[in-house]
């Protein structure tokens, strides 16, 4: 058995193939980066939708307090999708503060979102037991164990599904948070130029975000909204709150709680930037030296594993050549 394994992998034409295939693969995954587009100029897309939708609600607003018959505007969402989380009623079932602020961090906003999260909450644990019993069922798998043990795997792959829709947010809301963090800091940094330069707070937030657009496209188009925001809700407080739900940081709700202060006492604005983006520099350098800090415990173990027997073959692989030569063994 380990004849034919060895002379299959040591066959020209598997090597030849093997070549190829990482050939092709390093070509697709150089070239899939360039085709995707600019990401700055996709995300200013939908940040320019949002901003026309915040608009719309305005007019909206205005002309229900002069008409009270009319209402607000609804948004288009999918009709099979809303009709189908209309009639099970899965928002109260299945959605709270908690998980709103959650799509909201990860980039989600509006109710459409908010319907497909909800249709594929209902939807995917169907079509993970149904996949799952088809590989068991039909297609021979787990030949040897029991019926509950398949059940039991069905039921499981049922309730990843289900959990499913929850990890995928998670984890965007997680890599979005990572780099409006990261570009936190040269934010205030430009917003503290802009401001101590004599602009407005809302020039300063369209200023920002044109130039960190380069570094994090998620700040871009949160700062992109609030200006929005700031032009059109009632409440400027709101538009600030608003800012600091969306990113989930408390680096920025601290700022937003400064900016809150600033204007309604009348406070400068400028000073309290000032304080804040040294403490969000030092906050990045922190967590910066932290993961240099855990970096040599997790070296340890693939030293240990791959370092150490190639340094050990290395120093004493000639030793043991001559002392073989030499007959000693």
């Amino acid at each position: 058995m380990t004849d034919h394994v060895v002379k299959a992998i040591t066959d020209p034409s598997f090597l030849i193939a093997l070549l190829v295939s990482i050939a092709v693969f390093a070509t697709v995954f150089t070239v899939l980066p360039a085709l995707g587009g600019n990401p700055l100029k996709s995300r200013m897309k939908v940040v320019a939708l949002e901003r026309e939708e915040l608009r719309a609600k305005q007019r909206a607003r205005l002309a229900a307090e002069a008409d009270r018959r009319r209402k607000g505007l609804r948004e288009e969402q999918s009709i099979g999708m809303r009709h189908i989380v209309e009639r099970l009623d899965l928002k109260r079932a299945l959605v709270d503060e908690s998980t709103l602020n959650k799509l909201k961090v990860a980039g989600f906003r509006g109710q459409n979102p908010l319907t497909k999260f909800l249709f594929f909450r209902l939807v995917l644990p169907f079509a993970g037991f149904a996949l799952a019993g088809v590989y068991v069922l039909f297609l021979g798998g787990l030949p040897e164990q029991p019926g509950l043990v398949k059940l039991f795997v069905c039921i499981v792959f049922a309730y990843a599904g289900f959990y499913a829709p929850i990890i995928y947010v998670s984890n965007r809301a997680s890599k979005r948070k990572q780099s409006i963090q990261m570009a936190w800091p040269d934010a205030l940094d430009l917003m503290l130029i802009c401001v101590e330069s004599g602009m407005s707070i809302e020039a300063a937030l369209r200023r920002v975000a044109d130039e960190i657009g380069s570094q994090s496209v998620e700040l871009a188009e949160e700062l992109i909204l609030t200006n929005a925001e700031l032009s059109y809700l009632q409440e400027r407080k709101q538009a600030y709150e608003n800012l600091s739900i969306r990113t989930g940081l408390e680096s920025v709700k601290s700022v937003a709680q400064a900016l809150i202060q600033a204007e309604r006492y009348g406070t400068p604005v400028a000073n309290a930037l000032r304080v804040l983006a040294n403490e969000s520099r030092e906050m990045r350098m922190n967590a910066a030296e932290k993961k240099a800090a855990a970096l040599p415990p997790k070296l340890t173990v693939p030293m240990i594993l791959f370092f150490l027997p190639v340094l050990f073959a290395v120093i004493l692989g000639p030793a043991g050549i001559q002392v073989s030569e030499r007959g000693l063994f």
